[in-house]
C-alpha cells in the first residue's frame, strides 16, 4: 500500500470512529433529552415558580462546584500517551480527597449564598450538593478510560440509564410534594446512577497506593484544562446566578424553563463532542490534514443533529409555554420569547463547540481556558448590564439577547484561529451549514402553511405542526447524508 492509500485508509478509520461515537452517543443524547423534556414538563406542574427558582439556583452552583472535581485530570487521562495502574491508583485518591474538600467548602459557604439571595433553607440543600461530589469524583477515572478506549456503546448506555434514573427520581419527589427537593434530589441521584453505570462499564478497583510524583504530569495538564472547564461551567450558569439575584426566584423559574428547553440540547452536544471528538482528535492532531477532515466531518454531523431540534423548539415556543402552568395555576407564557431567542443562540453555540477539543487535542488547554474566560467575562458583562437597566419580563428577554450577542464574536475568533493554525478556509466551515439552513427555511414555511388550515392556529395544532416539521427535517437530512456518503464512496 502506497503512502497516499495508507493516509486515506487511516482517515476513513478515524471517520468510522467518529461516526460510531456520534451514532451511539447521539442516539443516547436524543433518548436522554426526550426523557428530560417529558419529565421536566411534568415536574413543573407539581412545583411553584419559587420552588423551581430555588432548586435552579442550587443546581447552578452545584454544577460550578462539580467542575472542580478531578481538576481536569479526566481530560489529561484521555490525551496521555501512556498510563500505568499505579498512576491511576494515586490519581484516584487525589481526586477523592479533592472532592471531599470541595464539598466541605461549598457547605461552609452556603449560609452566605442564602443571605445574598434572601432564600431560606439553602444550607440543607448544599449538604446534598456536597454529597454528590465524591460520587462524581469516583467516576472520573472510569469515564475517562471509556472515552480513551472509544467505548462509545457503553458510554451511551450509561448516559441513558443515569438520565432515566435521575428523571424518575425527580418526578417521584415532585409527585410526593417534595418541592425544590425534586430538582436537587434528581441532581444528586444522577451522581449515584453515573457512578454505578461507569463502574459496570469500566470496573476500577483502587489499590492502597499513592505517589504524588507519578501523577504530576497529569495534574500539570489537568490544571490548565480545569481552567477551561471551570470557566465553562460558570459560563453555563452565570445567567442563573445573576437572574436569581436581579429578578428573584419566580422569574428565575421562567428563565430556567426557557433556557433548559433551548440550551440543554446544545450543552448535551457539547458533552457529545468532548466524548467523541476529543479522543479521536487527540489521535490525529499530529497530521493536520487528518484533523481538518475530522473537524469538518464532525461539524457536518453536529449541525445535522441539532438544527431541526432548535428550529422546532422555536416554532412551538409560544403555544407550548402558553399551555404550561405551575402548581398554583400561574402561566409560563413569559418564557416563550426568551425560548425563541435562546434557540437561535443554541444553533450558534453548536457551531463553536468543536474549537475546544481541537485546542485540547493539540496541546493548548491554556488557550482553551483563556477563550472560555474571555467569553465568560463578555456574557457576564452583558447580563449585568441587562439586570441593571431592564426590569420585569423584558429583563429575561434582555438576558436571552446577551447570549445571542456573544456568539458572533466567538465565531469570528474560531474561524480566524482555524484558518491561521490549521488552514481551514471560511468557505469550508460554511459548507456544513448549507443543508441545515435550507431545512430551517422549509420548516418555517411548512408551519406557516399549516396555520392556514382550519384549526391550524390552535395551540395543539401549532405544536403538532412543529413536531411533524422536525421529524420531516431529520428524515430529509438523513436521506441527504446517506446519498452524500454513497457519492463520496463512489
Amino acid at each position: 500500500m502506497d503512502e497516499h492509500s495508507a493516509s486515506v485508509a487511516e482517515t476513513e478509520q478515524h471517520k468510522r470512529h467518529l461516526a460510531r461515537g456520534f451514532n451511539w452517543l447521539g442516539s443516547g443524547i436524543i433518548i436522554a433529552r426526550i426523557t428530560d423534556f417529558a419529565t421536566i414538563i411534568a415536574v413543573l406542574t407539581f412545583l411553584t415558580k419559587t420552588q423551581v427558582g430555588i432548586g435552579s439556583l442550587v443546581l447552578s452552583i452545584g454544577m460550578v462546584v462539580e467542575a472542580f472535581d478531578g481538576l481536569g485530570t479526566g481530560d489529561a487521562l484521555i490525551q496521555a500517551k501512556s498510563l500505568n495502574e499505579r498512576q491511576l491508583q494515586s490519581l484516584f485518591w487525589f481526586i477523592m480527597a479533592l472532592a471531599f474538600v470541595v464539598g466541605a467548602l461549598a457547605v461552609l459557604l452556603s449560609p452566605a449564598v442564602g443571605w445574598i439571595y434572601g432564600m431560606e433553607g439553602i444550607p440543607i440543600y448544599f449538604l446534598a450538593l456536597a454529597a454528590k461530589q465524591p460520587l462524581v469524583g469516583a467516576a472520573v477515572i472510569p469515564i475517562a478510560m471509556l472515552n480513551r478506549e472509544l467505548r462509545y456503546e457503553k458510554i451511551a448506555v450509561v448516559n441513558v440509564v443515569s438520565t432515566f434514573g435521575a428523571a424518575m427520581t425527580r418526578l417521584g419527589i415532585a409527585m410526593a410534594g417534595g418541592g425544590s427537593w425534586a430538582l436537587v434530589g434528581g441532581y444528586v441521584s444522577s451522581g449515584v446512577f453515573i457512578l454505578a453505570g461507569t463502574l459496570w462499564a469500566s470496573p476500577f478497583k483502587p489499590g492502597w497506593h499513592f505517589n504524588f510524583e507519578s501523577i504530576r504530569p497529569l495534574l500539570s495538564f489537568g490544571l490548565r484544562s480545569a481552567g477551561a472547564n471551570i470557566s465553562d461551567q460558570i459560563f453555563k450558569n452565570i445567567d442563573y446566578l445573576l437572574v436569581g439575584w436581579f429578578y428573584g426566584a419566580a422569574s428565575l423559574a421562567v428563565y430556567r424553563v426557557a433556557f433548559d428547553l433551548a440550551m440543554e440540547p446544545a450543552m448535551a452536544v457539547g458533552a457529545l463532542v468532548n466524548r467523541t471528538a476529543l479522543p479521536v482528535f487527540a489521535r490525529v492532531a499530529a497530521v493536520p490534514t487528518h484533523l481538518r477532515e475530522a473537524l469538518l466531518w464532525s461539524l457536518q454531523r453536529l449541525t445535522t443533529l441539532t438544527t431541526p431540534c432548535m428550529t422546532g423548539l422555536g416554532l412551538m415556543a409560544v403555544p407550548l409555554m402558553g399551555l404550561l402552568h405551575d402548581s398554583q395555576g400561574h402561566s409560563y407564557a413569559a418564557a416563550a420569547v426568551p425560548l425563541q431567542i435562546l434557540a437561535v443562540a443554541a444553533m450558534l453555540r453548536v457551531a463553536t463547540q468543536l474549537v475546544t477539543p481541537v485546542l485540547m487535542s493539540s496541546g493548548r488547554p491554556g488557550t482553551a481556558a483563556k477563550l472560555s474566560f474571555a467569553t465568560l467575562l463578555l456574557l457576564s458583562g452583558l447580563i449585568l448590564l441587562a439586570g441593571l437597566t431592564v426590569r420585569g419580563d423584558a429583563g429575561l428577554v434582555a438576558v436571552s439577547l446577551a447570549w445571542l450577542a456573544i456568539y458572533p464574536f466567538l465565531l469570528i475568533w474560531s474561524v480566524n484561529y482555524l484558518r491561521a493554525q490549521w488552514q481551514v478556509s471560511p468557505l469550508a466551515l460554511l459548507k456544513p451549514f448549507l443543508a441545515p439552513g435550507l431545512v430551517v427555511a422549509l420548516m418555517v414555511a411548512f408551519t406557516l402553511v399549516a396555520r392556514a388550515f382550519p384549526f391550524g392556529g390552535h395551540a395543539a395544532a401549532r405544536i403538532a405542526a412543529a413536531v411533524v416539521a422536525t421529524g420531516l427535517a431529520y428524515g430529509g437530512l438523513g436521506l441527504w447524508g446517506r446519498k452524500t456518503t454513497r457519492d463520496g464512496a463512489a
